[in-house]
């Protein structure tokens, strides 16, 4: 055992077997790198993250891998869901060394903390034209001794760079209607008008973009803006990354058809999403967006929250240390289940002896229900009902698998954006359930998440003392999920705690 199993984050935790001597962030880490003079390696990721459990089992537990890294390097674990300041700052470096970003995150720095090297996931031998991740140790620790002014020089520059990100000031022009007309047509030229999203894979669900869409449709008219929003919107929850079982949007689509994700299921994606969805059934009536709304606050209901109100973090992308291995089926898997029924089930969702992802079958929806009602001739209400049965039965021989790993963190930004969604759909679908989900939410988060000084806490885990402050977006979400609560229920007391 190292150091970070004395720590609560669930994705600390799960390296505190490793051979490398890991230390938490914070000054013993940092003195010691002064105090000793070697460089500091910084590893960032996250529970769910299906990279950083490679690279963790490919270099980490390795135990040449591990003594090369306790030899010549301080090396910290950062957690990016706990510390958003240390993976922002470090994250800039990183895309501005390489022009890209993503987790898990490496990056080599001073005693000082000034970044000089950067990456993401390094295999274990060379591959594809990338080094490995030995490769890559011993040539910064040749530079570090052989070139160390270069390095000082280049770290130094860095930190600059940094600051100046971090310093830029907003401009002083209104927002005005000619600002928002040139942001929709940009998103119109990298519109996938085929497969909805903006650009290639892989394809993240952008709520934020699908969200500006809707509100420019509200405010303009424009059928082009709501043309490009529903499709997205469409497209995602009828493929893959969807889960047409049990409900919940895994994090992004690797191909442009949203039929394989990244199995990982994110609170704050799963909120926001939420939210889109629930605007695209007001801006439309269409029962299709209420009926996604509805499937994801379930599942966050059913999956994703703590007995007394609170909400978790993350679901994994693994399960017995495959990723997917939970959400993906066979043929004969579903026969065993549905008997006469599998067929139809099958057809509906796009399920093949050959299968759509390395052999298995991702459940997604290719074609409109009405059609395959039409191919079936049967009714569409029937349909909808044999679809239903079938799901249920299916989601609970799914519970009999190994589930993926439980992020059981509770973060008070996140939770906060699961409050709005809660808050809302309870009173735009007259669902009091729902409304009463986000009540006991907020009573929670008054509860363990405040300091009797007023100040609020980052995160928290069952049978642990919180020690994180709050950040900027813990405020600013938590605040807005409380006046969407006051918006529902006129309870004054959520919106003087708002304020």
């Amino acid at each position: 055992m190292n150091r970070l199993a004395q720590e609560t984050s669930p994705y600390l935790l799960q390296h505190a077997d490793n051979p490398v001597d890991w230390y938490p962030w914070g000054e013993e880490a940092l003195a010691l790198a002064r105090e000793l003079d070697k460089p500091i390696l910084l590893s960032v990721g996250y529970a769910a993250c299906h990279w950083c459990h490679v690279m963790a089992h490919e270099s980490f537990e390795d135990p040449a891998t591990a003594a090369y890294m306790n030899e010549h390097f301080v090396n910290v674990k950062v957690d990016r869901e706990e510390r958003p300041d240390i993976d922002n700052i470090y994250m800039t470096a990183v895309q501005a060394m390489t022009g890209q970003g993503g987790w898990p995150m490496t990056v080599v720095m001073t005693p000082a903390g000034e970044p000089f090297y950067g990456g993401t996931y390094f295999p274990p031998v060379p591959r594809h034209g990338m080094p490995s991740f030995r490769q890559v140790l011993e040539a910064v620790i040749n530079a570090w001794q052989t070139k160390r002014d270069d390095i000082l020089t280049n770290a130094a520059q860095m930190k600059e760079h940094i600051s100046r990100t971090f310093g830029m000031e907003g401009g002083e022009a209104e927002l005005n209607q000619e600002l928002l007309d040139q942001a929709v047509a940009g998103l119109a030229r990298r519109f996938d008008s085929q497969r909805g999203g903006f650009g290639g894979a892989p394809k993240f669900p952008q709520p934020m973009i699908l969200e500006f869409l809707l509100r420019y449709h509200h405010l303009t008219g424009s059928p082009d803006a709501l043309h490009m929003a529903e499709t997205t919107l469409r497209r995602m929850a009828d493929g893959g990354m969807y889960d047409h079982l049990g409900g919940g949007f895994a994090r992004y689509s690797t191909d442009n058809e949203w039929l394989v994700p990244h199995f990982e299921k994110m609170l704050y994606d799963n909120a926001q999403l939420a939210r889109v969805y629930l605007h695209a059934y007001q801006a439309t009536g269409d029962a299709y967006y209420r009926r996604v709304v509805e499937e994801t606050l379930d599942y966050v209901v059913q999956e994703m929250r703590h007995e007394e109100g609170g909400f978790y973090s993350s679901q994994d992308a693994d399960s017995e240390g495959v990723e997917g291995k939970f959400y993906v089926w066979q043929p004969a898997e579903i026969r065993a289940v549905l008997g006469d029924e599998a067929e139809l089930f099958m057809a509906y969702y796009d399920v093949t002896a050959g299968g759509n992802w390395e052999g298995q079958n991702i459940l997604n929806v290719k074609r409109p229900i009405h059609a395959v009602a039409l191919e079936q001739q049967i009714p569409v209400a029937e349909l909808q009902a044999r679809l239903a049965s079938a799901r249920a039965k299916l989601y609970a021989v799914r519970a009999e698998r190994i589930w993926p790993g439980l992020d059981d963190k509770i973060l008070t930004a996140w939770n906060g954006l699961m409050l709005a969604a809660f808050a809302e759909a309870g009173r735009v679908l007259n669902r009091p359930d729902y409304t009463t989900v986000a009540a006991e939410n907020a009573l929670f988060l008054q509860r363990v998440m405040r300091r009797d000084n007023g100040r609020l806490l980052r995160t928290w885990k069952a049978g642990h003392e919180p020690k994180l402050n709050g950040y900027l977006e813990d405020y600013a979400y938590l605040a807005d999920g409380l006046l969407a609560l006051y918006q529902t229920t006129f309870d004054e007391r959520w919106y003087s705690w708002a304020i």
